[in-house]
């Protein structure tokens, strides 16, 4: 054998190469190429030989390509040439044949045959990616052997020339093979049923990925072409694979979670559950994923090997061509192993992440479900939607922090390691500046901690307020206090404020350090090498010190930041674990046994129940109550009595702390304060029920709301409003209760449920579905309304959470106790409004006259009533889908940015201060690479010139990130105080009409970006810019030839991040829609978990809530997937720039380019795929964050309702004096378009009068109330008060001028003072008066903090008729000429509203008082009554003229007259 490896040795495969092996020698080469394929030749066959056995017919099915045919023909022709030229050795008998060279031709013919097979047979997937490893192998191989010919020989075979071009085809068809194979194996499904395509066309292509689809992220493709072809929509979004589901990942953690709770109550209380249980759950996937970010993290610390090996190599004298390329191949084998470890470290780590999220947002949303009484009070609903929000979405990013912060270190040490290995113990004196800006680092991150927890608690305690806020905006607006309310958050905005301006500055400060440190280091490391001598200050040392501190710099920034969000969310683990280990209701907890009992439905017995169980008074004591199988039973007494603790208990509601409940059959529940979920009628009604038409209608109509269905516009299927916002307090009501009718309970649970409606809707509803409709279920009813005792089966009376008396409606009568009192308080309101109007008489008169009229008398028409119920029109909905922008807005919202916060100096600034940066850091690296050839230039001044220009760089580097900083804190001045603003100045029907959740979001998540993530971006995008320009230049000085690459992959880079962008922009805004809605469930399921609980509706409502994660997670999935589809892709391409400047650095003469200059050149090129990810990923973070611009712009820019003061339009002092309301030709409606509401209304309200204004639900009686305090501005007509237009004055001037006493009574989290007066304008002594006169002094003077006694959230603490009683109090210290009562005493016993009436005409003698009347009492004694029927005033006179007539209002009062005679008989 020739040891001259010339190409004669084509041939030779003997012991020969073996016994005096030489890697250089081709001979040994092939053996090598040899080895290989009978390697895979026998793993090839056995596959075959295996399938056979099983006979497996795989996926050979598919058709194959033309270009596989060509390509398996030239292989067989290649094989032939191999065996004809084996046989003539055979033959011939020469020198070839001694050497076994015939063998050789043999063998590799076999080789060539087998993979013409191998294109043949592709039976299954093993197989395809077995060949597909073989063909790149042998391609690799071949092509480097060819090229190492061509370069030392200038000359190559005609076999060898022939077979390359097949070996690459061979390459192209392995691809082309397994992207046939995938789109194979999707098309399978169109063999399977048509229900079943429809299902799989929704999942992800993930599931049906190849081993090459997965490797390249390819599945996503059809999701990005799709995008690039049209705006995305929620519905083109694939849906997960079943392991990434909110079902499966629950499912998992909670495995490990019962486990350790088994462990825990075996004394080990110690550990941190959830933390425990996510890692037992998640550890397999999250040692795959540590094998990742080891493979990379290794990658990345051996890189500036490669650069020393480069310039050790040039500065020899004879150029080494095989040692050259050998480094680059190795060089690309690293760069390879690199991108793609991380890039699927990163999408698992996501993954994992996004399925922890899943887990521990579904596990507090179960728990929520079971949470008991005494837990809810620890924490709130905004607490618990906060739980879900912040710390369970933190879990996303987890995982990935977890691996960058251990990777991080093991980077840094194996950097250590490559500069002791380069210059020994030079490298020493680096250490103590290394460590000493690392550690320095701790308190900077320390610092960054604290602002950040105390940030977040601030940013709690705004959007606890401005939820508040948002629920009881109508409140604010009618009493006129925006700009209290507004205040308080913009107070609250300026403590967050705080603490994020120093963040921001301590930030900036770091990233000066940050900067600093690379210069310190290298400097001392340079400085350490020229004293201790320990290596040559050379070319090759000084470019591997730059580029191995370049590798250090990040881990030495980055930990501090991965430790402080570990910290972090080792917070939010144990407020998740103090959470899911809080107190649940359980059977033994609350003791209501479902037992099914022949006599009782529901039986107490010696029960004590308590809220507090610690307090030694308990709320409810010694109850024995039996109610039986079809009793009617009405529970009545004073305000707090107990009487809804009572229904509590039997649900098993309220801690039971002795007895026994025990409940018979299923319950039905219909709370005091209406709970409506956002979606249609019909759904609030089914309540996850089939549909049962016959019953459906039933339930509507005897609850009274077919009239009003057939009003709405879309019928049933009216979409409703956060907590029913676009429906009135009766409709509501009424929902409430057709939802338990329609669910056909067999015990029934109503809480007050007549205080909201109408009188005539009253006796309806208790007539037509209490009495009848539910005529053979049992019925326990809270009610105030005295007149229908008498009707009931059984009556219990309920004080001081006593059962006081029980028995029928005449036996008690009889004992002369409390009941008696009631009944007696109810019949002196009647005698006393019987004396002040003297109608007694009229009143006997008209039941002459309509006694035949029963209640049920009062029903529609037939005709009315066998409307059919269903959509009407096409008026659109009241609550609308959330608006988002579609396609490319350019760099419109950016713009925004700027203009708004009044950025564009600062933007220049910014600009400025990193081109000088960028261009100083060059020119300190351009000094070093020419300098170092120059042998008058000392080390001394080498070392010093590089250390005065790289520390003047950090400079510039300090001032950019101060105006970033400074733009940023600017930005978010602005943008909060224009969206505060147009919030706070928002219309009334823009609060009718946006979900809570929706306005939230852009108030907390949206500028949460704003605040951190926008300022940052932006310097990101900025300086990653000039960075990647900076270091092409630098490489194109060196070779320009790299430009040639450079440049197209530049181009290529942009066209992909375009590609990539269309689908990304709008991935981004969909996902900004698909939180909110996580969100608002949550919320709605928290403030109705009672009622969900009664009707055992827990698993739908959890089924629900799985679905609404499963789409928020799928957004997060696929936007992930498609970044780390972009950033291998610009990989590629820009280490396609690398290998170019590194081969051009090879391939060059000798000479042709000094070893300085080599270095520097190697050393940005190495940077240069890290700079371009760089900038991808930040300008595809910054493209997404400017989504939040689009969505805070869009509530900025909202319709403003009139100006609060209009000086030119400002009423005198004393106006109104008088309190005359003059209606002229009023009509409203509250769209454009839409349907007037209130029809040509014109009518007076003299001077000191009490109006009282009745009508059915949806007359117009709210609206007559809106338009007084121009919540809505009239379409046509005016209202005039004491001889002034109310319309051209501003809304605080009129607003402040009048009180009202809503019919659902708001209070505020805070103190029962700040809920009197929360302006602050009355003394102690004008509030306790307040308070005597509405019934609540001696309550809350029996209070250790008196006036300063808290209300929690809503006022959950109070009753609600405690509630009501407060709001009183409020109207009694305003003391305006003009009074509206929106049936102020609805949820009041008769007792305490008859002394209310009493206190309502001696302190408002003189004023004009409207009352929205649902009781006859409320407006009997009234001077005038109007009438409202579908926006008309139908009857408008005294109550005495009205009762002579067969008039609407006449028929209403001998209607109540008829049932209190039936009670008084």
């Amino acid at each position: 054998m020739a040891r001259d490896g010339t190409p004669k040795d084509t041939g030779d495969f003997s012991w020969i190469c073996l016994r005096d092996f030489d890697f250089t020698s081709f001979c040994t080469q092939r053996s090598i190429i040899d080895t290989v394929n009978i390697f895979f030749l026998c793993a090839f066959y056995i596959s075959l030989l295996c399938n056979l056995i099983r006979k497996n017919n795989g996926s050979d099915s598919h058709r194959k390509g033309w270009v596989c045919t060509v390509v398996s023909v030239c292989c067989a022709l290649i094989s032939i040439s191999y065996f004809s030229n084996g046989l003539w050795c055979l033959i011939s008998n020469s020198e070839n044949f001694r050497k076994l060279r015939w063998l050789v031709y043999f063998f590799r013919g076999l080789v060539w045959v087998s993979l013409a097979v191998s294109l043949l047979v592709q039976r299954t997937k093993w197989v395809q990616v077995l060949n597909l490893v073989w063909w790149v192998s042998l391609c690799t191989l071949v092509s480097a052997l060819n090229i190492e010919i061509l370069f030392r020989e200038h000359n190559i075979q005609i076999l060898d020339l022939v077979q390359w071009p097949v070996h690459l085809s061979l390459v192209f068809c392995a691809f082309q093979i397994l992207y046939f194979a995938s789109q194979s194996t999707q098309n399978t499904t169109m063999l399977e049923p048509l229900l079943a395509l429809k299902d799989e066309n929704k999942q992800s292509k993930l599931a049906h990925a190849n081993f090459l689809s997965k490797l390249t992220f390819s599945w996503i493709n059809s999701l990005l072409k799709l995008g690039y072809s049209k705006p995305l929509a929620l519905e083109d979004i694939p849906s997960l694979v079943s392991e990434d589901e909110a079902a499966s990942a629950y499912q998992k953690f909670c495995h490990a979670w019962d486990s350790f709770l088994r462990d825990r109550s075996k004394g080990n209380s110690a550990r941190n559950l959830v933390l425990w249980s996510i890692s037992r759950a998640y550890l397999q996937e999250n040692l795959l994923i540590a094998i990742l970010a080891l493979l990379r993290t290794i990658s990345v610390a051996v890189s500036p090997l490669f650069l020393y090996a480069f310039v050790n190599s040039s500065k020899t004298k004879e150029k080494n061509l095989r040692e050259g390329l050998i480094i680059v191949g190795c060089l690309i084998i690293c760069k390879i192993i690199e991108s793609l470890s991380q890039r699927h470290w990163f999408v698992k780590s996501r993954r994992s992440g996004m399925r922890m999220r899943s887990a521990l947002m579904v596990a507090i949303y179960k728990k929520q479900l079971k949470l008991s009484s005494a837990a809810r009070r620890r924490h709130s609903t905004g607490e618990i939607v906060n739980y879900i929000a912040v710390d369970a979405y933190r879990m996303g990013e987890f995982p990935w922090w977890f691996h960058t912060t251990w990777t991080s270190v093991v980077q840094l040490f194996l950097s250590i390691g490559v500069l002791f290995g380069v210059v020994g113990l030079g490298a020493l004196p680096g250490l103590a500046p290394l460590l000493t800006c690392g550690f320095l680092n701790i308190p900077f991150a320390k610092i960054i901690q604290k602002c950040q927890s105390e940030f977040m608690v601030a940013q709690d305690e705004r959007l606890r307020s401005t939820s508040e806020i948002l629920n009881s905006m109508k409140i604010i607006k009618l009493q006129s206090w925006e700009e209290k309310f507004k205040t308080l958050v913009e107070t609250l905005r300026a403590k967050e404020f705080k603490w994020l301006a120093k963040a921001q500055f301590i930030k900036a400060h770091g990233s000066f350090m940050y900067w600093m440190s690379p210069t310190i280091v290298s400097s001392v490391v340079f400085l350490g090498c020229a004293l201790l001598r320990s290596t040559p200050l050379n070319a090759g040392t000084i470019f591997t010190i730059l580029a191995t501190l370049r590798t250090m710099s990040e881990p030495v920034r980055v930990i501090p930041e991965a430790l402080s969000v570990v910290i972090q969310v080792k917070v939010s683990f144990d407020r998740l674990n103090t959470f899911l280990l809080d107190d649940e209701l359980s059977d033994d907890v609350s003791g209501r046994n479902l037992i099914q009992n022949p006599v009782n439905s529901v039986e107490i017995q010696v029960g004590n129940f308590g809220w507090d169980p610690e307090s030694m008074s308990p709320t409810l004591r010694d109850l024995n109550v039996e109610i039986k199988w079809g009793q009617k039973v009405a529970v009545c007494g004073p305000v707090g009595g107990g009487k809804s603790s009572l229904i509590y208990a039997i649900l098993g509601e309220i801690p039971k702390i002795s007895g026994t409940v025990n409940v018979g059959g299923t319950v039905a529940y219909v709370s005091q304060t209406s709970w409506i979920q956002s979606g249609t009628i019909r759904d609030n009604i089914l309540f996850g029920k089939p549909m049962d038409n016959t019953r459906y209608e039933d339930a509507i109509k005897v609850c009274a709301l077919d009239k009003d269905i057939n009003a709405f516009s879309h019928g049933d299927l009216t979409e409703i409003g956060q907590r029913g916002i676009n429906l009135s307090g009766g409709q509501k009501q009424r929902i409430q209760l057709a939802r338990a009718v329609y669910n056909d309970a067999d015990v029934y649970l109503l809480d007050d449920p007549f205080s909201a409606v109408d009188a005539h809707t009253a006796t309806v509803l208790f007539y037509d579905c209490v009495m009848t409709a539910l005529r053979k279920k049992t019925v326990l009813l809270v009610t105030h309304q005295v007149e229908f005792l008498s009707h009931v089966d059984r009556i219990i009376v309920m004080e001081g959470g006593v059962v006081t008396q029980s028995g029928c409606y005449e036996d008690l009568l009889t004992e002369g106790t409390a009941f008696e009192q009631l009944v007696n308080a109810h019949r002196e309101a009647i005698s006393a409004t019987d004396q002040n109007n003297d109608l007694s008489g009229e009143f006997e008169d008209v039941i002459n006259v309509f006694q035949p009229l029963e209640s049920h008398g009062f029903h529609l028409s037939k005709e009315q009533t066998t409307e059919q119920i269903s959509p009407k029109g096409q008026v659109s909905q009241l609550t609308q889908e959330e608006e988002i922008e579609i396609g490319n807005v350019g760099w419109k919202p950016f713009w925004d940015y700027i203009y708004l916060s009044k950025g564009s100096l600062l933007l220049c600034l910014i600009l400025l201060a990193q081109v000088a940066f960028t261009g100083l850091q060059a020119a300190s690296t351009f000094w070093l690479a020419l300098a170092i050839e120059v042998p008058k230039v000392t080390n001394g001044i080498l070392i010093g010139v590089y250390t005065v220009v790289s520390l003047s760089s950090a400079g510039f580097v300090w001032l950019r990130s101060i105006m970033g900083a400074l733009l940023g804190l600017k930005a978010s001045t602005s943008f909060f105080s224009g969206f505060n603003n147009a919030i706070f100045k928002a219309p009334m029907l823009f609060f009718d009409s946006t979900p809570v959740g929706r306005i939230l979001t852009r108030a907390s998540s949206d500028l949460s970006t704003l605040d951190f993530d926008i300022p940052y971006a932006l310097t990101f995008v900025v300086g990653g810019a000039i960075d990647l320009l900076t270091i092409i230049g630098i490489m194109a000085s060196v070779t320009w030839q790299v430009l040639i690459v450079a440049v197209p992959a530049l181009i290529a880079s942009k066209y992909i991040q375009g590609y990539y962008q269309a689908s990304s922009r709008e991935l981004m805004r969909i996902n900004g829609t698909t939180k909110a809605p996580v969100m608002n469930f949550a919320t709605e399921t928290s403030l109705g978990v009672v009622t969900v609980r009664a009707f055992n509706m827990a698993d739908r409502f959890y089924q629900n809530y799985l679905k609404l994660v499963d789409r928020d997670a799928k957004l997060f999935f696929h936007s992930n997937v498609a970044t780390e589809w972009l950033i291998l892709r610009i990989e590629v391409l820009q280490n396609l720039t690398l290998f170019t400047g590194a081969l051009l650095l090879v391939l060059l003469p000798n000479g042709f380019v000094s070893p300085g200059l080599a270095g520097l050149s190697l050393s940005y090129a190495l940077s240069l795929t890290g700079c371009q990810i760089f900038m991808s990923r930040w300008l595809c973070n910054f493209s997404n964050y400017i989504i939040s611009i689009e969505r805070i712009n869009q509530f900025i820019h909202l319709p403003e309702e009139p100006p609060a003061i209009v000086e030119s339009k400002k009423p005198p002092l004393s106006w109104p004096s008088k309190g005359r309301i003059e209606l002229q030709n009023l009509e409203i409606r509250y769209r454009p378009n839409a349907p007037l509401v209130l029809k040509g209304i014109t009518c007076t309200f003299k001077e000191g009068s009490r109006v009282g204004i009745v009508g059915r639900t949806g007359s117009g009686k709210s609206t007559l109330v809106s338009a007084l305090f121009r919540l809505v501005d009239p379409a046509r007509g005016d209202i005039i008060i004491d001889g002034i237009s109310i319309l051209p004055m501003g809304l605080k001037d009129l607003r402040m001028k009048l009180s009202i006493i809503p019919q659902e009574p708001t209070l505020f989290r805070g103190s029962i003072r700040t809920n009197l007066d929360p302006i602050g304008l009355y003394s102690d002594n004008e509030i306790w008066e307040a308070l005597e006169k509405c019934q609540l002094k001696s309550t809350i003077s029996r209070l250790p903090n008196l006036l300063d006694s808290s209300v929690n959230d809503e006022g959950d603490n109070w009753s609600v008729g405690q509630r009501q009683l407060l709001c009183l109090g409020r109207v009694i210290l305003k003391r305006n000429k003009i009074l509206v009562l929106d049936e102020a005493t609805a949820s009041v016993d008769s007792t305490t509203d008859s002394i209310l009436q009493r206190v309502i005409r001696q302190e408002f003698a003189g004023c004009t008082v409207i009352t929205i009347a649902h009781r006859v009492l409320s407006v009997i004694d009234s001077d005038m009554v109007m009438v409202l029927s579908n926006g008309k005033v139908v009857e408008y006179d005294e109550p005495s003229k009205l009762m002579k007539t067969n008039s609407y209002f006449s028929k209403l009062v001998a209607e109540y007259w008829s049932s209190r005679n039936k009670n008084f008989s």
